[in-house]
């Protein structure tokens, strides 16, 4: 897939007011895109290079299910939603990725991601889930077991193959760094990491459609109680499909439609790119007013004498 539109538009605007007085202001970028990979409507530059952080990890769940271990293992909705999962490390959370290694009679020690602080193992690191999916494949394949977040690593292999399927480019050409949980995570332009979400919801891949559904049937797995992703799709009940990631990132697709938003906030605060989502999500008629009016209330006001408000609109290009 080409990607030579590289259109050019003001940024959004989010300011953080105190009183209706301006006192901070984030700047940020995004991307609007079908699954024909056009970029529809674009703030700031299209071809902005952002690392996916762990709005990847359906993609990384799509590479681990192609290996079988969905029948192998008799994974259901809610272990394929937590391998797409940024989880808050609950009970419920670290069981089911235990339980997830148990069907495979894998250890928890073999997890590379680390014990989070005043945790009792890494069962409880937000990214256990995908880790857990990794060894699943690497055992159904046969490969081994301590080295599976290396790059070299047949099971990272078979992710970029499939991110060089769905991005219609060759695997070396991607550019990839060590994401916090030690696996590897790849730069992408913005109008590709939509390109990805457009793909993902529109339909045409049981395989995609698989993740889709556990996601909006399991939110409370992908993300947890009062986290963005798992309210918004709780709140538009199976229309949209919603993943954050690390420094600023924030992706949504529209199921059954082929469109994917993809939100990058220059200086990586959390706080502003829901605040974006949900003004973006209003803009395009992608969530109902009822719906976007309980979830400003939880995700725009942050203290309170102090909330945040949205500047700008998306352009077509």
């Amino acid at each position: 897939m080409s990607f030579e539109n590289r259109s050019t538009a003001p940024e959004l605007l989010i300011h953080v007011l105190r009183e209706g007085l301006t006192e901070s202001t984030h700047y940020c970028q995004a991307v609007v895109a079908d699954s024909r990979g056009r970029s529809l409507a674009v703030a700031g530059k299209s071809t902005t290079p952002v690392f996916a952080r762990s709005a990847l990890k359906p993609f990384q769940a799509l590479a681990m299910l192609s290996t079988g271990i969905r029948e192998r293992y008799r994974l259901g909705e809610k272990d394929i939603a937590i391998m797409c999962a940024s989880h808050q490390g609950t009970t419920a959370h670290a069981r089911q990725v235990f339980s997830m290694l148990w069907r495979a009679d894998l250890s928890p020690e073999l997890l590379v991601c680390p014990t989070p602080p005043g945790k009792p193992s890494p069962l409880c690191h937000n990214c256990s889930g995908k880790h857990a999916g990794m060894l699943l494949a690497s055992r159904a394949q046969n490969w081994t077991l301590q080295d599976y977040a290396q790059r070299q690593h047949p099971v990272q292999a078979l992710v970029r193959a499939k991110l060089a399927d769905l991005l219609q480019m060759p695997s070396e050409e991607f550019l990839f760094a060590r994401d916090d949980c030690g696996v590897p995570t790849y730069q992408l332009q913005l109008n590709q990491l939509a390109y990805l979400y457009a793909q993902l919801t529109a339909g045409e891949r049981p395989e995609l459609e698989a993740i889709v559904r556990a996601m909006t049937h399991c939110p409370e797995m992908v993300a947890g109680e009062g986290c963005f992703d798992t309210e918004l799709m709780r709140a538009t009940q199976g229309e949209l499909v919603s993943k954050s990631g690390a420094e600023g990132i924030q992706c949504i697709g529209r199921v059954g439609e082929g469109m994917g938003l993809a939100i990058k906030v220059q200086d990586g605060a959390a706080r502003a790119k829901y605040a974006l989502a949900l003004h973006l999500l209003q803009r395009m008629g992608w969530i109902q007013p009822a719906a976007a009016e309980m979830l400003g209330e939880r995700f725009l006001s942050i203290g309170p004498y102090t909330r945040l408000e949205a500047e700008g609109e998306l352009r077509m290009p």
